[in-house]
């Protein structure tokens, strides 16, 4: 007979292995589950309206999301999918029936707006504005638009939207500036015979279609077909007012002789970074320069012969000559005969040379002293490194142009107050001085900015002195000028990044220049901290004054 451990006696008894009970939820939280979801039950969902608002800048658009074969959105109600059938003797046709029954949309009185005229917007009378719109006053929007975007690609996407805005996209008075940039294919991918033929059908019906009217013409990063394509535009554009290539390749002689044999009201061209035949330019000029007057072109090392062209008198007419270079191409000289420009160019009224120091050069039987630039009111010899004109290259070019109103002179450390205050102008409006190179060893001028605050205190209204060593003396008495003169209500940007001002000399000014709304403080170092940054606009130096006083 076999006894248990709980029956000898003096033993302990063990109590039986536990066994793990399925966990139950208890009342309470079964009580709080049907409450949360009878909450949810009665949360309402706004319906959608049955419209959609867009906001412009000075109206709001209404757009109805009814129209013809489409519903009002209704919320979808839980619980309401449809069970599965586990019966397998349902017949295809059932399915199909099911299906289609699903599609068939179905609206309610209740969430149509009442002001929703649905006739109309079965019938699609609502589009009906942008078709019976007038077309001038269209064409009147869209001069608007390709004033901001440009004529391409803006008027070949709006004429495909429909036969009205197609016959107003096609007025030729749209297409009088037209800029085509190159994107026919990837950087660095060769290009197949059959793009090359949809090019020149493209530029074909262009010419033919659309640039019947046309005036100013841009060419922008072409590496190819530039030729065909200056061609084509100068044989259809007879009216042809202005071109202008940049970054392009290859324009021959060819192209310019097309251009000066068709295009006889052309007075403006600008090929900046562009590489052309230079040869080809020239003769341009020789043969139609006289009708030429603005010219734009890159430093290089055949810009001798255009200068030298220019110099003889092939543009009797010319108003405008810029010269520039890469910002990045270091410190770049360019020898010119001022006097002989002078006397070819009688007429010209803005000279510049951007990031280009320009270094005195002379010609055989050229007399060394003319009449100067006698209509000149704009003069720029900006570089951001070390410009080595002195005072009295910059007296060859100004000695007999009484009308500037701008010069810019930012690099150039040899200049001195003393040769500025010489200088024949009365009426300076702009000055750009600044120094925007680190050493300031080679500046020669260190005084002298009364002199010409006080000579150009009644028109000035813009004036850079980055940079510059004057004294905290010479400052405040220019600052003074400039505050009392009878124009400072007119005076609007200064620059004065890295000069010695004071903070009541900057108060003085201020407080007296209303129309002030651009101030540049920052490295100052006679100025507290936290106010040595830039401003813009009225309100951010009215703040300033408050500090300041």
């Amino acid at each position: 007979m076999s006894t248990t451990q709980g029956d000898i006696p003096g033993t302990s008894q063990t109590a039986p292995a536990k066994t793990k009970r399925p966990l139950k939820r208890k009342a309470d939280s079964l009580k709080d589950d049907k409450s949360k979801k009878k909450k949810r039950k009665n949360v309402k969902r706004t319906v959608r309206p049955n419209y959609t608002i867009q906001e412009g800048e000075d109206m709001l658009l209404i757009i109805s999301n009814i129209s013809s074969g489409d519903s009002v959105w209704k919320p979808k109600r839980k619980g309401c999918k449809k069970k599965k059938g586990n019966k397998k003797g349902k017949s295809k046709t059932s399915a199909n029936k099911t299906k289609k029954a699903v599609k068939v949309p179905k609206v309610k009185e209740e969430t149509i707006d009442t002001n929703v005229d649905l006739e109309a917007a079965n019938s699609g009378s609502l589009d009906h504005w942008g078709q019976s719109l007038p077309i001038e006053v269209l064409v009147k929007i869209f001069q608007f638009a390709i004033h901001q975007d440009g004529a391409v690609p803006f008027l070949c996407r709006v004429g495909r939207v429909c036969h009205l805005w197609n016959g107003a996209a096609s007025s030729p008075v749209l297409w009088r500036s037209v800029s085509i940039g190159y994107c026919w294919i990837e950087p660095s991918k060769t290009q197949l015979p059959g793009t090359e033929q949809k090019i020149r059908n493209t530029i074909d019906w262009l010419a033919e279609n659309r640039l019947s009217q046309l005036r100013e013409f841009s060419l922008c990063h072409w590496k190819k077909h530039v030729d065909y394509v200056i061609q084509k535009v100068s044989q259809s554009c007879h009216n042809l007012h202005s071109l202008k290539l940049s970054y392009c390749t290859g324009m021959t002689e060819t192209a310019f002789q097309s251009l000066g044999a068709d295009c006889r009201s052309l007075e403006n061209i600008n090929v900046q970074h562009s590489e052309f035949n230079v040869d080809g330019l020239v003769s341009f000029l020789e043969a139609y320069g006289n009708q030429i007057k603005k010219m734009y072109f890159t430093h290089s090392t055949k810009s001798d012969k255009l200068l030298s062209g220019l110099s003889k008198g092939c543009c009797p007419e010319l108003r405008l000559l810029e010269i520039n270079t890469k910002l990045d191409g270091g410190y770049c000289q360019l020898p010119i005969c001022i006097q002989a420009l002078q006397i070819g160019c009688p007429k010209l009224q803005t000279f510049r040379l951007m990031n280009v120091t320009p270094v005195p050069k002379m010609i055989r039987n050229t007399p060394s002293s003319t009449s100067g630039f006698p209509m000149l009111e704009e003069l720029c010899i900006a570089t951001s490194s070390h410009s080595f004109m002195t005072d009295s290259d910059l007296n060859n070019v100004l000695h007999g142009s009484p009308h500037l109103r701008v010069l810019d002179l930012r690099g150039a450390s040899r200049i001195t107050a003393t040769g500025l205050h010489a200088l024949p102008f009365e009426k300076l409006e702009c000055l750009y001085w600044g120094l925007y190179f680190n050493s300031n060893t080679m500046v020669a001028s260190k005084k002298g900015i009364h002199m010409l605050a006080q000579k150009w205190s009644s028109t000035l209204r813009e004036l850079d002195l980055a940079n510059q060593p004057f004294s905290e003396e010479d400052m405040e008495i220019a600052m003074g000028y400039l505050a009392h003169a009878a124009g400072v209500d007119l005076f609007r940007s200064l620059n004065l990044s890295g000069t010695k001002i004071t903070s009541s000399t900057l108060r003085l000014l201020i407080s007296q220049a209303p129309a002030l709304k651009y101030l540049n403080l920052s490295s100052c170092r006679y100025l507290p901290r936290g106010l040595k940054r830039v401003y813009h606009g009225q309100e951010d130096i009215q703040l300033l004054l408050d500090k300041l006083g």
